[in-house]
């Protein structure tokens, strides 16, 4: 009897697996973002056209790579993060999977040039739905600059899917703002169908919430810090008078990593009790810090 199970090929695996990881332009902005953070980059350019669709290119200043680690960066479960099960048990990077650059490759057209510091010349790499179709030589700074094609070129039932340039471009913005929040040392420019929309030096977390919500904003900001044995928190939390109607301006973030928590949003808005209006909700930005 013959065999009804199938191997699937790398190419039809990688884009099943790009479904996971790759759900939409901010994915990939997402995914591009943390690699550029945990390569240690202090500048980093983002580049949109189209909400993302057509083109979203990332310049770093970060470490770089060989050419070799650039051929395996595209390979599914490749990462420089673990090596190692006892790794997991203490991550401080962003990402360690090993699979955002490969689903990303299957479904878009991908370039890369990226160059060490003790590299004579940077390596030039070309992939376009996970076949690599050029690699060579090419001349460089130290980092890396990686453009990401035409997303769902070769899947058009996906691209369908998509929303309003408009909508794409929000969730863009969200993360990048986030990024912008979480890491305040790093240098960050986002342009958008040749519009600067944020061009942001090096600052201290006073200044970036300056320069990302204005200074008028900021003077309704209390400054929080608060150490236990357990965890650490700081941040800033609006004052009542200054509630809006909606949650957009509630940030959380566990060891520089935006999350998401409802209980954590819950015991915020208790602290006010009475003091906010209902349907009215605090701005606040927390930090907390625990072992990994």
């Amino acid at each position: 009897m013959s065999s009804i199970i199938n191997i699937l090929p790398e190419h039809l695996a990688n884009k099943i697996a790009a479904g996971e990881v790759v759900q939409r332009p901010e994915s990939v902005v997402k995914e591009l973002l943390e690699n550029s953070i945990d390569a240690g980059a202090t500048s980093i350019s983002i580049t949109i056209k189209n909400a993302g669709k057509l083109l979203i290119q990332l310049i770093d200043n970060g470490n770089g790579m060989s050419a070799e680690d650039a051929v395996k960066s595209f390979y599914r479960h490749a990462t420089s993060k673990i090596s190692t099960y006892e790794d997991l048990e203490h991550i401080r990077t962003l990402g360690f999977r090993g699979e955002a650059l490969a689903s990303i490759a299957a479904v878009a057209q991908v370039e890369l040039k990226t160059r060490r510091e003790e590299d004579v010349v940077g390596s030039l790499l070309r992939i376009e739905g996970s076949e690599v179709k050029e690699q060579s030589n090419v001349a460089h700074q130290r980092g890396t600059t990686i453009s990401v094609k035409n997303l769902f070129y070769n899947t058009p039932a996906r691209r369908q899917f998509l929303k309003s340039n408009n909508t794409e471009f929000k969730h863009i913005y969200d993360t990048i703002q986030r990024l912008a929040l979480s890491k305040p040392e790093i240098a960050l420019e986002f342009s958008s169908d040749d519009d600067v929309i944020l061009a942001l030096p090096s600052q201290k977390l006073e200044e970036r919430l300056k320069s990302l919500f204005g200074d008028r904003h900021f003077a309704t900001l209390i400054p929080l810090q608060e150490h236990t044995d357990l965890l650490s928190i700081s941040g800033f939390i609006g004052k009542p008078d200054f509630a809006r109607k909606s949650k957009v301006d509630q940030y959380i973030f566990l060891n520089n990593r935006f999350i998401i928590n409802r209980s954590i949003n819950h015991a915020v808005f208790s602290g006010y009790e009475h003091l906010v209006e209902k349907g009215n909700f605090p701005f606040f930005l927390l930090f907390i810090e625990v072992d990994p």
